[in-house]
């Protein structure tokens, strides 16, 4: 992804295509636009009414009656009523779309990260991420409110002001409305330093995210290496960095209003000199003043909305960029549905190049249902590159990967990865409840059946020992179990989805002997009757597979089974002596 918007890119551009997200409910946004027409009418209104009792109260040749008085009274009040349902309503419709933009676009985000392939997420940071998709979205929450509302409203109260003062007396109305010119001045100079500090600051927030992630979770790497004070020092640095810019802003949008009222002082001296050479009558002078002073307040804060629009729209690029992000791994137009079952797999001279580099050459292999093919070899052999194609997290580069004769290209991607299971060392849990976590492939899934599997996964004897049994809350990554616990619980999970095809990485190498073993004999009950791929670093786990596939630097190099490669005395019998002769 890009790490700077486009230099190009007008700064409204952004924002157009953030306000576009409200056309599903235009219907509140016009509601609270006619909401703001009548509190802008009733602000407006007010002046002449102001004038005249003024003018009737206050005069001392001209007794005012009580029932003029009540009327007069009456009418401030209504209209006061006015311009408070109309401030209320305008305020809160508007501020709903704009929340409800910013809901939508958070939701959009994340559906759209689902949506990436695993290639854009290991050259990505988590912590980058939750903060583009949280921070970065709650700043915009605040932003895109507060213009929708003042973007609706205070152009009518401006517009309407200006009418009435230039009613009232149009020289001296001009020769005040030439000094507001003056103040977008500023408005111009400090926006654009708004939103690259505003940039600036989120990059450094998306980095104190990231810092704090990798400490939490790796907390006991950190702790075995001593190495708090380190990270202390880097979690403070990027508080540091995001203090200083987040400041930037708020020097830059802080000087703006005293700059105005600077300068609407030299308009209220104008004013007073103005009035006191022409002898204005003292009640329109109050009024034009309290006109003046009404009209600086939409000034002042259209004048913000400039900045505002700065600051949201650095928040915006940076989730437009992953927004924008083409998903790599897709369905096709024509795609059918896969519905089994598998009868063949075949890899057709398949090549994948990540980057620059040639992770897997020509690989041609050809395989049977119900077949157990083991891959085997040095560590970058192109072993999980090579079953991460089968379930398409990538797609291949050159050639391709058929199922029963058709390319997987040609599926649907959920049709096809339902018809697969995946085991991995490093087994992956949810916060959740142990049944939650064994039934997430299969949420609709009996306790009858949660229990069925955990028991031919060798999991149901301990997971009832436990405080709540089947509820216990496993916590995050199930810290709460134990390496083989979690691994049967994975093993527990891939039973019941019931997969045809099951992938095995590594699903033994972290374990203990004991555990090893009991995990094992799980893994006996979940191959049963499947094609299985098992990449395996000890050997021994291996014995029993039809065919062992040895790779090195992206190529298969042997084939065959444990005593056919034992006996050819090639790269499978060195990786074996390298491990049992000792």
């Amino acid at each position: 992804m890009a790490n700077a918007p486009d230099s190009k890119r007008s700064d409204w551009d952004t924002y157009r295509r953030l306000i576009a997200y409200s056309r599903p409910y235009l219907w509140r946004l016009i509601v609270g636009a006619l909401c703001g027409v009548l509190f802008a009418g009733s602000t407006v209104g007010l002046l002449p009414v102001i004038q005249d009792a003024l003018g009737r109260f206050f005069d001392p040749d001209q007794p005012l009656d009580m029932r003029m008085a009540a009327m007069i009274g009456g009418g401030i009040i209504l209209l006061m009523l006015v311009r408070g349902v109309g401030q209320f309503y305008n305020a809160y419709l508007v501020q709903w779309v704009g929340n409800r933009v910013v809901m939508d676009m958070r939701v959009g985000t994340f559906a759209h990260l689902q949506d990436l392939s695993v290639g854009f997420f290991t050259a990505t940071k988590t912590g980058e991420m939750i903060s583009r998709t949280v921070n970065d979205s709650t700043l915009l929450e605040r932003a895109v409110s507060n213009v929708l509302t003042d973007v609706v409203r205070q152009p009518i109260v401006l517009v309407g002001t200006v009418a009435y003062a230039v009613t009232r007396d149009w020289r001296l109305a001009l020769s005040c409305l030439v000094l507001f010119p003056l103040c977008m001045l500023p408005v111009l100079v400090f926006g654009r330093k708004v939103r690259r500090s505003a940039r600036e600051g989120q990059e450094h927030l998306a980095e104190i995210v990231s810092i704090m992630q990798e400490a939490i979770s790796g907390v006991r790497i950190v702790k075995a290496f001593c190495m708090e004070e380190r990270e202390q020092t880097r979690f403070a640095l990027q508080c540091t960095n995001f203090f200083r810019r987040v400041m930037r802003v708020v020097k830059s949008k802080a000087l703006i209003e005293p700059i105005i009222v600077l300068i609407s002082g030299f308009g209220l001296v104008f004013a007073l000199a103005y009035a006191a050479h022409s002898e204005m009558p003292w009640n329109e002078f109050i009024t034009l003043a309290i006109a003046l002073v009404v009209l600086y307040d939409p000034v002042k804060r259209l004048s913000k909305i400039h900045l505002s629009i700065q600051q949201s729209s650095a928040a915006a690029d940076r989730i437009f960029e992953i927004l924008d992000t083409e998903v790599s791994v897709s369905d096709a137009e024509d795609a059918s549905t896969f519905e089994g079952p598998i009868e063949s797999i075949c890899f057709d001279h398949v090549g994948f190049t990540y980057g620059e580099a040639d992770v897997l050459n020509d690989i041609v292999l050809d395989v049977k249902a119900g077949e157990r093919i083991a891959l085997v070899g040095g560590s970058g052999a192109g072993k999980t590159t090579l079953v991460n194609l089968l379930p398409r997290f990538f797609d291949v580069t050159s050639g391709a990967i058929r199922v029963n004769g058709v390319d997987v290209r040609d599926m649907t991607l959920r049709s096809l990865r339902l018809q697969m299971g995946l085991v991995t060392q490093d087994t992956f849990l949810f916060n959740d409840t142990v049944a939650s976590n064994i039934a997430y492939g299969c949420p609709d899934a009996t306790q009858e059946a949660i229990e069925t599997a955990a028991r031919s996964a060798h999991a149901h004897d301990f997971v009832l020992e436990m405080p709540e049994g089947y509820n216990t809350m496993v916590g995050e990554m199930g810290v709460r179990l134990s390496g083989g616990q979690r691994q049967r619980l994975a093993i527990a999970r891939a039973i019941l989805n019931n997969p045809t095809v099951l992938i095995l990485d590594e699903a033994t190498s972290a374990l203990d002997t004991e555990s090893e073993r009991i995990v094992q004999s799980a893994l006996d009950a979940l191959v049963k009757g499947r094609t299985v791929f098992a990449i395996a670093h000890r050997l021994s786990t291996i014995k029993n597979c039809n065919r062992i596939v040895v790779m090195d630097k992206g190529e298969i190099v042997e084939i065959g089974t444990h005593d056919d490669l034992l006996a050819s005395g090639g790269a499978y019998k060195r990786l074996h002596d390298m491990q049992f002769d000792r």
